[in-house]
């Protein structure tokens, strides 16, 4: 069932990306306080089991993957977004966000949301993109993940057309391939949604989905698209939950070529902000990306 959302998404932030992508931080050396025992991500429990997706597709061929194995994530895929951008991204954020949050271990890339004072932020987390070195543009895309949980929390897998730095947002499109929102029984669902310029102003077309049993902080689950020059649709677990006929000319800023964006932002518009509820730290774990484009 295709629903349209009124609220505040991640895309607010967009406009804040350019000027903010480094390899590494310059607050590196800087020692934040007020960490909560237990932020060691080495000591974050992954789960067991799961839904796990195919690594081929009929008439598809893989072209990209990041299985995030090492121990460190990889430069030629990913830049970190640091900072607290302009009005908390555009959408209230409360995070600070470093490249200290993201760990990759056991096969697994981890981003960690902390209650922890730094440069006037009282929480921390990550944002990663992959902007000027991994783009594509129609296929499918399969990304298995285990979602934080709590009041407060806003998990998203996302991308941004690769011609952002030139047109900005919402020109460039944006196509949310999962969001959730924490605390208040909303974390047994996901949200799928695209944002574009409709004559100079911003439109959206989102769905959701809710899943039968749990939440999607209690195991893995595979969110997906298959995009074409027609549509985009959403999946989790397999399961096509919405649509979009992309058709329109006033939609052909998805016959571009997009990048991803991995984040964890804690309050904002959307969510709310942590309350006594909330503990910390919390993460979001993502097994692999793929992407596979058709023959």
């Amino acid at each position: 069932m295709k629903t349209i959302f009124n609220y505040t998404s991640q895309t607010l932030s967009a406009f804040f990306l350019i000027g903010v992508l480094f390899s590494c931080d310059s607050e590196t050396a800087d020692n934040p306080t007020g960490s909560n025992p237990g932020n060691n991500v080495s000591e974050v429990p992954i789960p067991d089991g799961g839904a796990t997706s195919p690594t081929s597709y009929p008439g598809m061929t893989l072209v990209w993957e990041d299985d995030f194995e090492g121990s460190s994530l990889d430069a030629a895929n990913w830049s970190h977004e640091i900072g607290t951008g302009d009005n908390g991204w555009g959408n209230n954020e409360l995070q600070y966000y470093r490249s200290q949050n993201t760990s990759v271990e056991r096969g697994h890339l981890i981003i960690t949301a902390k209650k922890e004072n730094f440069q006037g932020s009282e929480y921390t987390s990550s944002r990663i993109v992959s902007l000027n070195k991994k783009q594509f543009r129609y296929g499918r895309v399969d990304i298995r993940a285990v979602n934080p949980r709590g009041q407060g929390l806003w998990p998203a897998l996302w991308m941004l057309g690769s011609n952002f730095p030139e047109v900005a947002w919402p020109r460039c499109g944006e196509i949310d391939i999962m969001e959730m929102v924490g605390g208040q029984g909303r974390e047994n669902t996901v949200h799928g949604t695209v944002h574009w310029d409709n004559n100079g102003s911003r439109a959206e077309f989102g769905g959701s989905y809710k899943i039968p049993s749990g939440t999607l902080a209690d195991k893995f689950h595979v969110y997906s698209i298959e995009w074409t020059s027609n549509n985009i649709s959403w999946f989790i677990d397999d399961v096509k939950y919405h649509e979009i006929d992309t058709t329109p000319a006033e939609l052909d800023e998805f016959r571009r070529n997009f990048f991803f964006i991995m984040n964890v932002a804690v309050g904002g518009n959307w969510p709310g902000s942590p309350d006594n509820s909330t503990t910390f730290p919390q993460h979001m774990i993502v097994d692999y990306i793929r992407v596979f484009q058709f023959d």
